[in-house]
């Protein structure tokens, strides 16, 4: 009987087969399509592929809840705050549409936050108290070559009065003395005053006059109202002694490109009344700085483009979330614009390389170890295609203990096509660190979106090969990394394209969400303008599929750095490990809040003891999400903790 029904059913197959050849002669392309579309379906929907490589999702917001979202974080409530700001489009700046969508993954619901400036390109981190620390963003969007139809640039005035300080309002005129032409302030200026200089014996040298910065125009429109030399400009309205000891200075005043320019406003997120609460601004203004924690909870800025365009002369400064105040770093250390930077456990800071590009690409990039007090920086050598860190990726392995490393991909300088399929790696606990190649990445790969898991693997996805996926060369591919064997296991494809303003965040529930892409074009041949990605795509990896999952029950909401809390399990003797992940700030490619710490732990019956890690480098105060994971690589869902 079994034999006849193979035979049936080989002839029914057989007879198909014959139908389906004779309808691809008449459409055969379409015919083909559609049957392996639909074989892949089945395909990729099966439990043992599923259990395999994970699955993929798209969730769509209704129509007026979507945005173009360009940073997102996990907040402890469990939703993810997404911003877009004016969403890297001059028509919404220029409207002053700024947006802010609150996400809640479970539930599914979406609502609309008032966002109180542009937070486009801003920089973002956790708070100890669980609020979420943001500062910087855009002023004015850049201005290309033949798009800029006033010359204008920047403006150094001087003050040579020791005695008090010179305010100038917006609109101030400035006239040069040797060319005659007249440019005006588009912002006020704060001008110190100049500073005695003595020598050792105590008499006075000279008067070093206060310095501001500002940015100017041209009145009227057109190259005949530009220069193409330095000169010292009399500035308008002022009187005798005043006007004497007043004056701006400028090099070229032209109609070349503008940069974005940043702006010094600060807010925390507060994700319990969820809204926005500003806080002292900067001293900077920062368009795309970097914002990484410190071990004693304060917050290091660094880098992004000032209030005139141009990179900020390695002036970093640390905000107190305690007193509410930002001060400058002791010294000075120049980076490129959005910088990797990690702090390291011994309270020193590792600089990866990895970048959002803006600034010399000579100043600055190299990857090394930075002691932020004393500013001594020690280079780290081997890296390699050390040409190509631009949108390249940084994470720090599981567990965090361990200090190695993973440098994904990357591209060349600016808008070049150059993309690298190199990873390294760098283990800061060597001797004599240094970056060693890791497994090569299956293509040259700008924008990797990184996501560290909970059973101590990491995911890699997505990215383009060229610069904002030009010539449609989105990467549809994914895979985990496992830092215990050194290699990629390649998983379920992403249904997205994502390149440029993507990024991925872990849920607490063990899923990672993906977000963003801002592709120049929309066609292969690069004729038509790109449309940003709207849609959130979520991964399911394949831990989720491989059946039932531990879980921690009753137990403390605060766990002490150096003591340890006891959660009541049914699957306390299948426990195998005990992570705490710190949420996800994620925006260009990089996310320097993600790492996760292993704990020690104990079981006794049905009851799971756990142990904070004392070092206050590798634990920072703040919310964490607690995950345990089985004899089966199955993590739990999270539990929130606070480590105070």
């Amino acid at each position: 009987m079994r034999d006849l029904t193979g035979r049936r059913r080989a002839r029914r197959l057989g007879m198909g087969a014959v139908v389906v050849l004779a309808l691809a002669g008449m459409n055969g392309p379409w015919l083909y399509r559609f049957g392996t579309e639909r074989y892949h379906r089945y395909a990729i929907d099966r439990p043992e592929y599923k259990a395999a490589n994970g699955r993929w999702e798209i969730v769509e917001f209704p129509e007026e809840y979507r945005q173009d979202t360009i940073h997102a974080a996990l907040l402890r409530t469990g939703k993810v705050l997404l911003v877009a700001g004016s969403g890297n489009k001059q028509e919404n700046f220029d409207a002053k549409r700024f947006d802010t969508r609150l996400w809640d993954p479970v539930r599914g619901t979406v609502e609309k936050i008032p966002t109180p400036k542009d937070l486009f390109c801003t920089g973002h981190t956790q708070l100890a108290d669980g609020r979420l620390l943001i500062a910087g963003g855009t002023k004015r969007y850049e201005k290309l070559k033949g798009d800029v139809t006033k010359a204008g640039g920047l403006m150094i005035v001087h003050n040579e009065n020791p005695d008090r300080p010179v305010t100038l309002p917006a609109g101030t005129r400035f006239t040069g003395r040797g060319n005659g032409r007249t440019f005006v302030s588009k912002d006020p200026v704060l001008v110190p005053r100049a500073k005695k200089v003595f020598d050792r014996a105590g008499r006075f040298l000279r008067n070093d006059p206060g310095l501001g910065r500002i940015y100017v125009e041209a009145q009227r429109s057109g190259t005949r109202y530009g220069t193409g030399t330095q000169d010292n400009y009399r500035v308008r309205g002022l009187t005798g002694a005043e006007a004497r000891n007043t004056y701006g200075i400028a090099q070229k005043l032209a109609l070349d490109k503008k940069d974005f320019q940043g702006i010094r406003d600060a807010f925390e997120f507060d994700p319990v009344a969820e809204r926005y609460i500003k806080v002292d601004p900067m001293n900077e203004a920062r368009w795309y700085p970097t914002l990484t924690t410190l071990a004693d909870g304060k917050v290091l800025s660094v880098s992004g483009l000032d209030d005139i365009g141009q990179l900020v002369p390695g002036k970093n400064e640390v905000f107190d979330p305690a007193t509410g105040k930002w001060a400058y770093t002791p010294k000075v250390r120049q980076f490129p614009t959005y910088p990797a930077l990690f702090l390291m456990q011994n309270g020193k800071v590792f600089y990866s390389g990895s970048n959002a590009g803006y600034g010399p690409d000579d100043v600055g990039r190299k990857p090394g170890v930075w002691d932020v007090g004393t500013n001594e920086f020690t280079e780290l050598p081997g890296l390699s295609d050390p040409g190509r860190l631009e949108t390249s990726g940084t994470v720090l392995l599981p567990p965090a203990q361990d200090e190695r490393f993973l440098v994904i991909g990357g591209g060349g300088v600016g808008e070049s096509a150059l993309a690298s399929r190199k990873t390294r790696l760098i283990d800061l606990k060597a001797r004599d660190p240094r970056f060693v190649d890791g497994p090569s990445l299956a293509k040259g790969t700008r924008y990797p979106q990184v996501s560290v898991l909970p059973d101590d693997t990491v995911l890699v996805s997505g990215g383009s090969e060229d610069y904002r996926g030009r010539g449609d060369s989105d990467i549809l591919q994914a895979r985990i990394y496992h830092p215990d064997s050194g290699r990629f296991t390649r998983v379920a494809d992403p249904l997205v394209g994502r390149n440029y303003h993507s990024g991925s965040v872990l849920l607490p529930d063990g899923r990672v969400m993906f977000f963003g892409s801002d592709p120049l074009y929309g066609d292969r041949a690069n004729t038509r303008p790109g449309k940003f990605e709207q849609r959130i795509e979520i991964y399911t990896p394949p831990y989720l599929y491989r059946g039932s999952r531990p879980s921690l029950g009753a137990g403390p909401e605060r766990i002490a750095r150096g003591g340890s809390g006891t959660f009541v399990s049914a699957h306390a003797s299948s426990i195998r490990k005990v992570r705490l992940i710190r949420p996800s700030a994620a925006t260009h490619v990089t996310d320097v809040d993600q790492r996760s710490i292993a704990l020690g732990f104990s079981v006794s019956g049905d009851r799971v003891t756990v142990r904070v890690p004392g070092n206050r480098n590798l634990v920072q105060a703040g919310w964490y999400m607690l995950f345990v994971d089985d004899d089966q690589g199955t993590p739990s869902k999270a539990r929130w903790v606070r480590v105070p």
